[in-house]
């Protein structure tokens, strides 16, 4: 049997991140849009080349983006905000100020971009489209039937993919001031998705992949399953198109009866993530429809067991007329090549590793088992060495560390005192104003930060050099804080390259790559460290500089700045040969030694972040107790050790709450941050509904965006939150970090901030004297 060999995508950024540097070099005009658009077609180009070399049979096409294949949809079908008409819709000023806002006096333009959301449970951002009662339809943009074409007279055989619109619409949300919800508009929205088929018909396309991964979720059947039925029955009657359906992430459960049944040709499984599914999947699809089985996990970084990995294959074959191997999900999610990390990783954990170029030889190597098996016979003896070795290896276990875990009693998960009385201790310790300011950790790594943290990492600047540098940086950050009026300062965090990875260089269990980047969102790539083994903390990693900190400060608390378990585990690529249960509790042991040690060094503000929290939540409801339960235990774990005097922060954004907000109360913070501005104060709901009677810090502004929020805009916003939180527990400060920013829009939007604080402060004494 001939298997077709295929992915679901393909990473967008390039092998040195050419597609970061090409869209931020137009944002700074530096680059021409002619030159985006001709450095991003040669881009395309290669990644089609590499995966034609590599094996497969189909490459997929579309799945290129500037910013976001979500806006891309978006765009493309003309859902595109009124505030944005003014704009160049035709170019990309329009496309980039949906992504990013736009603040340009010159043309008398302040817009905010489109908010922000995780995509599932990755740490992937996705715009979310905006949808107004009466929203008209167009096919605003053919980028995907473009780039099938380029595709096609490069000679590739291409596969479009489209995400499709009953994830596209609930995906989305009702614009302000409307009141039908999104998939209320989909009778509106299908012919233009029909329009757009027949157009890649028409261009030559023989099969289009339709994302829907929401058929991975807890889906209400009595709405989505006519929705479906709706939207995939015009489809059918497109001419000479076939159609993939694919979902992933996990099982499609109790959907798999759904899609089954839909009018398509194809059916992809996440047999990584959803391989319960496979039994009955072989029972219930029609033997007419290809199954797609992603058998290579398109979400982490470990060498697939192909031999594991080739039973589920050889089971399906024996069962099915057509099969095609690929990818679990699209591998956006996983670094680029290993190439380049030879040389930098030991020979003994490169054999263990497996991005996306290697993950595309591992389904040409599965789909060549199956048609030829002599011709894969030296790939699967080599695959099962690799996969021996790391099982085997001793670098793996640390008993001590397995034995200190297990060895925990519940006095480990709780503070000395109920929240209450902290609270009387904290304020009598800090000493702090009501509505305090403050901000969330990072301040701008500016081009001499990167610089000298180059030029160290080089060796053309000595560490003592190098540190009077940072020091330097951090004295300048904190003095300036002091003198624009803020409450509880940060020490900038000039030091680290990444929340994740600065504490992964400082434990044991990590190994860092050289260029294993991963879209976050936009132009930002993070690096995510890889956990091999045990964790466990040798020495103190911020102490110095919290101490060195807090020493530049005469009169102000400044905040022991740490990143949490959960965040440390999420934004990892994390090992899977234990529960990452267990994982994260070695994590938050270490934590817990460190905050300990913050404590003891005089730092009074420990903040402990977890902006992944919600993002690690299981995308079926059945699944959220077990993982909510660990989630808040190795956080508690990893805060508890201190006295009551000693105020916890912790730190969430862009995420739905509503679903975790009780496991947010059962944290036990002392104060917390979280994302509220691009969300129009959704949070609002939440407090409503669940309460919160801890201290809080909404966030006045949006820092993903370089526009500089008016006193008026956030003073709207700290009113509308004084209506819900008192007085006394009520922060002032910003969605999240601020290390992408520039500094003179940090120094105006921070100014701005701090005056919305003193405004209400004077409004609040006033409100007092006069009861």
């Amino acid at each position: 049997m001939s298997i077709k060999s295929t992915i679901l995508g393909f990473p967008r950024m390039g092998s040195d991140r050419q597609l970061k540097k090409l869209v931020e070099g137009f944002w700074t005009g530096k680059a021409t849009e002619q030159e985006l658009v001709e450095g991003s077609k040669k881009l395309r180009a290669d990644h089609w080349a590499l995966q034609k070399t590599h094996g497969l049979s189909e490459v997929p096409v579309g799945d290129f983006s500037y910013y976001d294949h979500v806006l891309d949809t978006a765009f493309a079908v003309g859902i595109i905000p009124d505030r944005y008409k003014q704009l160049d819709t035709a170019g990309t000023q329009a496309y980039f100020a949906m992504a990013r806002g736009l603040q340009d006096k010159s043309i008398g333009v302040d817009v905010p971009s489109l908010e922000m959301k995780k995509w599932f449970d990755t740490n992937y951002h996705y715009m979310v489209p905006e949808i107004a009662d009466g929203q008209k339809f167009v096919l605003h943009s053919t980028k995907v039937i473009d780039e099938f074409n380029e595709a096609k007279a490069l000679g590739y055989a291409a596969r479009p993919v489209v995400l499709g619109p009953v994830s596209l619409l609930a995906l989305s949300k009702t614009a302000k001031g409307s009141s039908s919800k999104p998939l209320d508009h989909l009778a509106n929205l299908i012919p233009i998705y029909v329009q757009l088929l027949s157009q890649l018909a028409t261009a030559g396309a023989e099969w289009v992949q339709l994302d829907e991964p929401v058929l991975a979720l807890d889906l209400d059947s009595h709405i989505y399953k006519p929705a479906f039925e709706q939207a995939y029955g015009e489809f059918a009657k497109v001419s000479g198109l076939k159609y993939l359906l694919t979902s992933y992430f996990d099982r499609l459960g109790d959907n798999l009866e759904l899609a089954a049944a839909l009018p398509v040709h194809g059916i992809h499984l996440d047999l990584v993530r959803g391989v319960a599914d496979l039994d009955k999947a072989l029972e219930i699809v029609p033997q007419e429809k290809v199954i797609s089985a992603g058998l290579i996990n398109g979400r982490n970084i470990w060498k697939a067991n192909l031999e594991k990995q080739l039973a589920i294959l050889t089971k399906i074959v024996g069962a099915r007329k057509s099969v095609w191997v690929s990818s679990s999900c699209s591998l956006l999610h996983s670094p680029h090549s290993l190439r380049p990390e030879a040389g930098h990783l030991d020979d003994e954990t490169l054999g263990w590793l497996s991005f996306a170029e290697e993950k595309v030889e591992e389904v040409a190597t599965l789909a060549a088992a199956v048609s030829n098996p002599d011709s894969a016979k030296a790939q699967l003896e080599a695959n099962a060495a690799k996969v021996a070795s790391r099982k085997q290896s001793e670098r793996i276990t640390r008993p001590h560390v397995q034995q200190r875990l297990a060895a925990l009693d519940r006095s480990f998960y709780n503070r000395k005192a109920e929240f209450t009385h902290r609270q009387q201790l904290q304020h009598a310790s800090l000493k702090l104003p009501v509505f305090p300011t403050t901000t969330i950790g990072s301040f701008p790594q500016t081009a001499e930060v990167r610089k000298a943290r180059a030029q160290f990492r080089k060796g053309t600047l000595s560490k003592a050099e190098y540190q009077e540098f940072l020091d330097s940086e951090t004295r300048k950050c904190i003095e300036w804080q002091d003198e624009v009026g803020l409450d509880v300062l940060v020490h900038g965090e000039f030091e680290r390259t990444d929340m994740v990875e600065f504490f992964g260089e400082h434990l044991e269990g990590f190994v860092f790559t050289k260029k294993g980047w991963v879209q976050s969102y936009g132009s930002r790539c993070v690096k995510p460290p890889v956990i091999y083994g045990d964790v466990s903390r040798p020495h103190a990693m911020t102490v110095d500089v919290a101490r060195f900190a807090q020493s530049c400060s005469a009169n102000k608390p400044v905040k022991g700045m740490l990143t949490g378990p959960v965040t440390i585990l999420q934004w990892s690529f994390v090992r899977d040969d234990q529960p990452r249960s267990q994982t994260a509790g070695q994590i938050a042991l270490a934590i817990r030694d460190e905050v300990v040690d913050l404590e003891k060094a005089g730092i009074k503000v420990i903040q402990v972040d977890e902006p992944a929290i919600r993002e690690g939540l299981p995308l079926r409801k059945a699944d959220y107790d077990a993982y909510l339960k660990w989630s808040v235990d190795v956080f508690r774990l990893a805060t508890t050790g201190v006295n009551n005097e000693t105020q916890i922060h912790t730190h969430f954004c862009y995420s739905d709450f509503n679903e975790i907000f009780t496991a947010i109360k059962s944290l036990d913070a002392d104060v917390i941050t979280i994302e509220n501005s691009k969300s129009d104060l959704k949070l609002l709901g939440a407090l409503e509904v669940h309460g919160y009677s801890a201290e809080i810090g909404p966030g006045l502004y949006d820092i993903h965006s370089p526009r500089v929020p008016s006193v008026e805009e956030m003073a709207a916003r700290f009113a509308a939150l004084q209506k819900y939180i008192p007085a006394e527990n009520l922060w002032a400060n910003p969605d999240c970090g601020l290390k992408t920013r520039g500094w003179p829009e940090v120094k105006q939007s921070l100014a701005n901030l701090v005056a919305v604080a003193a405004d209400a402060r004077a409004s609040y004494a006033a409100r007092k004297a006069s009861a």
